[in-house]
């Protein structure tokens, strides 16, 4: 007898029930079996269920009549989403479902992702959430969760609503039965950063990094890319890794709207990986429309990258002080590391007749990271442009000497 996928419902029972109930129909006519977890925490479920709220209670180390009495809807739901994830993580390591789907309003999706976010890229995850429209980098993470909008709001079945369930349910079904995975890579693996005004540079590298025989996973740097290329390197065997966009340190500290937090770039140092620091697309800072952005930063040289983007040039002083940031993490670095400044330019719009050139800032720049950066990490300044095919050339050089 074949046995049949199987998939996790990740639900609260007490205001999602019907819903629920329908999702489960569409996924069994799907040949796939189906367990529902009940995260409710206000009333019964008027259906049976896998994994009772009872038990997800008790797995959080609580049970439901404490959750009830903590009087405030955020701490009783990080309970019950504790609870969630233990019985999740127990299910897929047991190897007793193959995807994941939820469905809520900001709640309901707190619930849902939270559970998602601890499988690995790869592992089926649909999210039908009133939230789809809005924001999701709070709900996505560092994952590969595809979020449906609901449109209308998850209250009842209707004849929006279930349209819109099924579409979620064949997807997942889709991707769960679809029986082809990911073909197997045992090259060395490489890991650089980037963003669309170093592009050029980007391919260079992979075209030379290729031919060297390696396998090339580049990450956008808007934020979310930084973090997830620092998940990527702490969880796989990495080789290499080039940091050509450290804009988001710049975000980071100075305000802008890509930040991936204060630990940037420090995943690659602390383990030891062989690195190449560039200071790529650290000549701005990212924000909203241009607007929004006179009024954020007023004064200064700003470039309007498209109706939702506004790029800000830095400043000598940020600059400075990213070059001392830069020395720190340096000095953190377990494993050889170099820097190497190219000093034609630092991005598309960091480029003679660009938007944001100043080289008086990038000449600054330099000399701070000279006077800083600790003995006995290799400093190389370029005279190319980032974006210039030699540069690439010039980076592959350093990771020759380097590796």
């Amino acid at each position: 007898m074949e046995i049949r996928n199987s998939v996790l419902i990740v639900s609260t029972m007490d205001t999602k029930a019907d819903e629920a109930c329908f999702l489960r129909e569409c996924l069994e006519g799907e040949d796939l079996s189906v367990k529902i977890l009940d995260a409710g925490i206000r009333g019964d479920s008027p259906f049976p269920v896998d994994i009772s709220r009872h038990s997800v209670a008790n797995a959080a180390g609580s049970n439901l009549g404490a959750v009830q009495h903590l009087g405030h809807e955020g701490k009783a739901l990080n309970v019950m989403i504790s609870g969630a994830i233990k019985y999740a993580e127990d299910l897929y390591k047991n190897g007793e479902i193959q995807g994941v789907i939820g469905i809520g309003g900001s709640m309901g999706t707190s619930l849902g992702t939270a559970v998602m976010r601890i499988f690995p890229v790869g592992f089926p995850k649909v999210m039908v959430s009133t939230m789809a429209s809005k924001n999701t980098r709070p709900f996505v993470g560092t994952k590969d969760i595809m979020m449906l909008h609901s449109v209308c709001d998850l209250s009842g079945l209707n004849r929006m609503t279930r349209k819109v369930l099924r579409e979620g349910a064949l997807a997942l079904a889709g991707i769960v039965n679809g029986g082809i995975t990911a073909s197997s890579d045992d090259r060395p693996l490489a890991v650089a950063s980037t963003l669309g005004t170093t592009e050029s540079c980007l391919i260079s590298l992979r075209q030379a990094l290729e031919a060297r025989g390696m396998e090339v996973v580049t990450f956008h740097t808007v934020g979310s890319g930084g973090e997830a290329m620092d998940e990527v390197i702490r969880e796989e065997d990495v080789e290499l890794v080039v940091d050509l966009s450290l804009h988001e340190l710049i975000d980071h500290f100075f305000g802008g709207d890509y930040d991936a937090g204060p630990d940037r770039g420090l995943a690659a140092l602390e383990k030891g990986i062989p690195t190449v620091l560039v200071p790529g697309n650290t000549d701005f800072l990212v924000t909203g429309p241009l607007a929004l952005a006179k009024e954020r930063f007023a004064g200064r040289r700003m470039h309007s990258h498209n109706s939702a983007i506004t790029a800000v040039g830095t400043n000598q002083r940020e600059m400075e002080d990213l070059a001392n940031l830069i020395s720190k993490m340096c000095e953190k670095a377990k494993g050889p590391v170099a820097v190497l400044v190219p000093m034609g330019g630092f991005s598309a719009f960091n480029s003679p007749g660009g938007p944001l050139e100043d080289p008086d800032v990038r000449r600054e720049f330099a000399k701070a990271l000279r006077a800083s950066l600790p003995g006995g990490i290799p400093y190389i300044e370029s005279g190319h442009h980032i974006n210039d095919p030699e540069f690439a050339m010039e980076i592959m050089d350093c990771i020759n000497r380097l590796m």
